[in-house]
This record gives structure tokens, sequence and C-alpha cells, in this order.
């Protein structure tokens, strides 16, 4: 059985029951907020491995929520809204969100892609040795291209000696690109091997994020030194 805790803030009660119903059943750890404020507090007194974090809610709703969190957690988020125009999707995923799931929502989707999302995260965050040693060929702890500094191990980031802070998808774009550099890969091909599922619709969530890795890593994201955009074909980082 799985022990991950997954955090579960949404104002209506009924939700977060249905939710917590399918999570508990596959084994999940499941803690339960009904509005932000809630939520960070429970995040501060427990180790949680996925949040599940609902948009339109009364004190502190889900957009601060997730910037407040993400200012020293790189925890996955999956943002859960009513909304579900373009502009909504991309101002959830611009502050750090993972993923969006749009309600009404079958919550077998919502299991699966809350298992990918912690398939990822627990992945990154393995300090132990164990993925070097089951794919020696392909692992390599640091990768260093011109300022920037990357290291797999410890999911650490630095460029021109500043840390730099990545969500966890953020970082899996980063090392998908930077592992293979001149390689270019289409929005498709990004996330069908960052996001583990097939690409259907999914071109702003890749350029989203993709934006958002430039701001952070750039002096002039209009300008990239980093993450080169092939027009047409799609994006690569150049050794």
């Amino acid at each position: 059985m799985s022990q991950e805790t997954i955090l579960i803030i949404d104002d209506e009660k009924e939700i977060r029951d249905l939710i917590g119903i399918y999570l508990t059943n596959e084994g999940y750890n499941v803690l339960k907020a009904a509005d932000g404020i809630e939520g960070l507090q429970y995040l501060e007194e427990n180790t949680v491995h996925l949040v599940v974090l609902d948009i339109m809610m009364p004190r502190l709703d889900g957009i601060q929520a997730c910037l407040k969190i993400r200012e020293n957690r790189n925890v996955p988020i999956i943002m859960l809204s009513a909304k579900s125009q373009d502009m909504d999707k991309i101002m959830g995923l611009t502050t750090g969100a993972d993923d969006y799931v749009t309600k009404p929502f079958q919550p077998l989707e919502l299991v699966a892609r809350i298992k990918s999302q912690l398939r990822r995260y627990l992945r990154l965050n393995q300090t132990d040795g164990a993925l070097q040693q089951q794919h020696p060929v392909e692992q390599m702890d640091v990768i260093t291209i011109d300022e920037l500094f990357i290291n797999i191990s410890t999911h650490e980031v630095i460029v021109e000696g500043k840390d730099i802070k990545l969500t966890p998808r953020e970082f899996a774009i980063l090392e998908l690109l930077a592992r293979n550099p001149g390689v270019v890969f289409s929005t498709e091909k990004i996330y069908e091997r960052v996001w583990n599922e097939p690409f259907y619709e999914s071109e702003n969530t890749v350029m989203v994020h993709i934006r958002n890795l430039r701001e952070k890593l750039e002096n002039n994201p209009r300008n990239p030194r980093y993450i080169k955009t092939v027009w047409g074909v799609g994006y690569k980082i150049e050794q």
C-alpha cells in the first residue's frame, strides 16, 4: 500500500470527501482543508507529497495559495476548478501548478493524474542512488551548460550562482532538454515524455511551462540563452 500523503484543499465538503474516498481506497494518506489558509497550516505540520488545490475558495483562493506553496516547496500541485477557459488554465499553470483538472471531473481520471505526478515527483527526489543502479547509462548526476548547473539527484538548479526554484514539471522539462543537447523536441514529444500520457490539445500546457522556465533561467526571456525555439518544430538546449 502507498504511504504518500495527499492534501485536498477545496471549500466544497462533498468534493473533498469524494476525492478522499477514491484516494483512501488506493492506499494514500489523505488530509482535507476547507480553504487556502487551512491548507497552508497542514503543509507546515505534515509531510505532504501532492496537493489537489481548488481555485475558487474563501479567505485565500487557490492562486494565492499556490504562490505561497511555491515560495519554499516543489511538491506537485494539481489545480481543480469549475473554470474551463484557456486563460484560467494558463493562470493556474503560471503560478506554479503542475496540472489542471476541470470540474465536473471523473474521479478515476483525477486519481490517474495524481499517480502520474507522484511517480515523477518521487523519482526526481530519490537520493539513495537506486535510480543510478537501475539506469546506469542514462543517469547523469550533474549537467553543466555554460553558467547553468543542474544536479539531477538533489533537484538543484543554479544559474550564474543563483539558486533557482523549479516545480517538478519544470525540472522534468529542463532535464529532458539538457540531457539531449542539440535535439529538438516538439511540444507533443515533450508532453508525452514528461507527462507520461498521450498528447491531446496540450500545446498550451507545454508552452506555459517553457515560458515559466525562461522567466526563471534567462536574463532576457525574449532572447533566451538556454532554451531555444526552433520555429515550427519545437524546443532545444544547445551545449
